[in-house]
């Protein structure tokens, strides 16, 4: 391992290497367990109809999404309260939200956690993973990106992730800021002092968020995916099938806002950690280069050559410690009285 510090098939899952090195000791269900909400897709819901929303750019400022009251399920384990709430803001996407807290922890510092496309949530209905999360006295706050697991639904078969990319950028980037919102009306949290990781798409997103939205104290990221051009050209993700429709020029145009080496250097975290694994391919290595050197002054690049010096790095399927001690490094911020307050404030 090096630390540097610088001024839609079964194909598709087991190229996901990496992620299930992160999540497979976690498949069985353990305590604590939460049922995942059906999706909802009703027309004659009319509670969205002034909701507006800009993919083209992963601020909200050009974006009007309306959250409505979220439903909440909550379930007492030991030593810890898992929430799985349903939240919404536009039409036809509820979206699971675990919140995972300590008990006897007053206003935690909190981190966010986005894996990669096809991830869903079953991992934190699982115990022992749950417990890897909150371990040291922090919260943990769980969801997926668009179009993945509960949140596909209502679409032809033939549009998915890849396909309809600058949606599932944006939308998750956007969701990821309502999310904050929606923390932020909590008054459990300590919002001063808040993380998120990230992993493959869920990396991207997470750079994405980070350079709209300074609340992002703490940014860590493993295999970010950019570079669309040649990622969509040369990664064994892509479908060969579909290839060629995602090289064309007009696809690519409509990615382009949502390049991850552009918003790389605009991260507002304060504290910044880069991860890749050179083994993994999804990412094609040209497309890995132009990610690494994008990366802002001061951050701290960590490569791992094996996959063996990577599992030893994520011992517990977790790899936080380093993002939890730069988060125990931040002063404390009270958290102010829980307000109910609209939750689609731009940041």
């Amino acid at each position: 391992m090096m630390s540097i510090p610088l001024p839609s098939s079964l194909t598709i899952v087991v190229r996901t290497f990496a992620l299930a090195a992160i999540l497979l000791p976690f498949a069985p269900y353990s305590s604590a367990q939460l049922p995942a909400s059906p999706p909802i897709a009703d027309p004659r819901d009319t509670r969205f109809q002034s909701v507006t929303e800009d993919w083209t750019t992963p601020s909200l400022i050009r974006s009007n999404l309306q959250p409505v009251q979220p439903l909440d399920i909550k379930d007492q384990t030991d030593g810890y309260t898992v929430e799985l709430l349903q939240v919404q803001w536009r039409w036809g996407d509820p979206l699971d939200l675990y919140v995972i807290k300590p008990t006897g922890v007053k206003n935690p510092p909190v981190i966010l956690n986005l894996y990669g496309y096809p991830a869903d949530t079953d991992p934190y209905k699982n115990g022992i993973f749950q417990k890897e999360l909150i371990k040291g006295g922090f919260a943990a706050v769980g969801f997926v990106s668009a179009l993945t697991g509960h949140r596909y639904h209502d679409r032809p078969m033939k549009e998915w992730f890849i396909s309809e990319l600058q949606e599932c950028l944006g939308t998750t980037a956007h969701d990821v800021q309502m999310v904050l919102n929606y923390l932020e009306t909590r008054g459990d949290l300590d919002m001063g002092r808040v993380g998120m990781f990230g992993q493959g798409s869920g990396a991207s997103i997470a750079v994405l968020a980070s350079a709209v939205d300074p609340r992002i104290k703490v940014l860590d990221v493993l295999d970010p995916w950019g570079d669309w051009p040649t990622w969509m050209a040369a990664s064994p993700f892509v479908p060969e099938d579909e290839r060629p429709d995602y090289v064309k020029p007009e696809f690519l145009k409509k990615t382009a806002g949502m390049e991850t080496f552009d918003w790389l250097p605009k991260i507002r975290a304060k504290k910044f950690r880069f991860q890749q694994n050179l083994f993994e391919t999804d990412t094609p290595k040209p497309a890995k280069e132009k990610l690494r050197d994008s990366v802002p002054q001061g951050t701290l690049v960590v490569l791992y050559k094996t996959m063996p010096e990577f599992t030893a790095a994520f011992p517990h399927s977790t790899n936080l410690d380093w993002i939890k001690h730069e988060l125990r490094s931040l002063p404390e911020k009270a958290a102010p009285a829980a307000t109910g307050s609209p939750m689609n404030r731009k940041p």
